[in-house]
């Protein structure tokens, strides 16, 4: 069999790796590209930088099997996908200079009928642009090659069946490019394909996020309330979703990762003038994370002002969501660290079960911050934390519900 790949991944983080892994399941050569050389060392002997449930099966399997190999640099293929990350710069403003660098890197490489497609969170146009710079860099391809975007859509924690199973949304810059793309995805993945053009499928992806993100503000703003008015929000919440055609998701202490609490600034970073619900919905979620950690301040003076002494505080998770090891974009961390910033001489439990070790700070095992603190503050609802048996003598503020379960 010829060991030549036939599909360049330029990426190989939450996304990327477990995408490349699918592809190389499916007897397909994936030539995996990171700019970190730890990061293509770890892949090319068969192990993981990420958790991943199933990923790093996968990823053994693939590599063993000769299907999947990690370089810092791309080679020819057939089909090039571009699944780096696009951070912000300046205020909020999206930062697609990784796309460009990525698509940069492979111009000389790609020939007639090729299939270059972004899975990248990209601001409108940007599929576009990309197009137009692939052109002006090699004038004899135009017309020839096959763009496309392609969002995912999957969930940490349950990646590698979300990736096969969830519909997918899939739009070219023109109808040949859209079908060469559907025939490409079909190969690996069982949910329903959606034919649409670059531009919808990038606002599609944008769009989904920020409906979440208007949505979880809406039930983030109702604990602000029902705070102020002594209700329990997560009885109100349950008591209003009674109502057939009422459902208020649950509030937390934020919203954090790398899609929920980035993508609505995609469009209001182009559109600042018509997004307005969706800008506010922002600044809502973001005030919760700076209201958390002031409660705990106010919840730290009233114990030494109550008992004499300064408390010990466990703060209860890092993650942006339960029962992963991402902290990317997470609220608790943020809190955890406004928290510490206030720090004086107080004893301070920080608890994360899904990492082993953080640079800034040192973990401790859930069971004993929660048997050795006098304040326990809930930030995500980690499963681990639900065995732990409600003490009436410390101080527990839940910004996740953990009590309600």
């Amino acid at each position: 069999m010829d060991n030549k790949p036939s599909v360049v991944m330029i990426g190989l983080g939450y996304i990327g790796l477990p995408t490349a892994a699918l592809i190389a399941k499916n007897n397909t050569y994936v030539h995996g590209v990171d700019i970190n050389p730890k990061v293509v060392e770890t892949i090319n002997e068969g192990k993981i930088h990420i958790v991943e449930p199933d990923l790093d099966e996968a990823v053994a399997n693939s590599v063993k099997e000769g299907y999947l190999k990690a370089a810092t640099s791309p080679v020819v293929a057939d089909t090039y996908l571009i699944v780096v990350p696009t951070p912000f710069k300046g205020k909020n403003e999206p930062d697609i200079s990784f796309v460009e660098a990525a698509t940069r890197g492979v111009i000389p490489l790609l020939k007639d009928d090729d299939l270059y497609i972004i899975e990248s969170t990209s601001p409108i146009g940007t599929t576009e642009k990309m197009m137009n710079l692939i052109y002006e860099e090699r004038p004899d391809l135009k017309g020839k090659l096959n763009i496309a975007y392609c969002p995912e859509r999957v969930l940490p924690g349950n990646v590698m069946y979300e990736l096969v199973h969830n519909d997918r949304v899939i739009g070219g810059v023109d109808e040949k490019s859209t079908t060469k793309a559907l025939a490409f995805y079909r190969q690996f993945i069982q949910g329903d394909l959606h034919e649409t053009n670059a531009r919808t499928a990038e606002m599609c992806k944008l769009v989904e996020n920020s409906s979440r993100d208007v949505q979880i503000a809406f039930a983030n703003e109702l604990s602000l309330i029902c705070d102020k008015a002594d209700i329990n929000v997560w009885e109100l919440i349950e008591l209003a979703n009674k109502h057939p055609r009422v459902n208020i998701l649950q509030p937390g202490c934020g919203v954090g990762g790398h899609c929920i609490a980035v993508d609505p600034y995609f469009i209001v970073a182009d559109y600042p003038m018509e997004s307005q619900i969706i800008g506010k919905a922002r600044e809502i979620n973001n005030y919760k994370s700076f209201w958390c950690a002031e409660k705990v301040k106010t919840a730290k003076l009233e114990f030494e002002i109550e008992h004499g002494r300064k408390p010990s505080i466990a703060l209860m998770g890092l993650a942006f969501k339960p029962n992963i090891d991402d902290l990317r974009e997470s609220p608790a961390k943020y809190i955890a660290q406004k928290v510490l910033q206030n720090a004086n001489n107080e004893e301070y439990f920080i608890v994360e079960p899904n990492i082993s070790e953080h640079k800034v700070f040192k973990l401790t095992n859930y069971m004993e911050a929660a048997e050795n603190a006098d304040i326990i503050v809930y930030l995500v609802a980690h499963k681990e934390f639900k065995t732990i048996t409600s003490d009436k003598s410390k101080v527990v503020l839940d910004f996740c519900g953990m009590e309600k379960r």
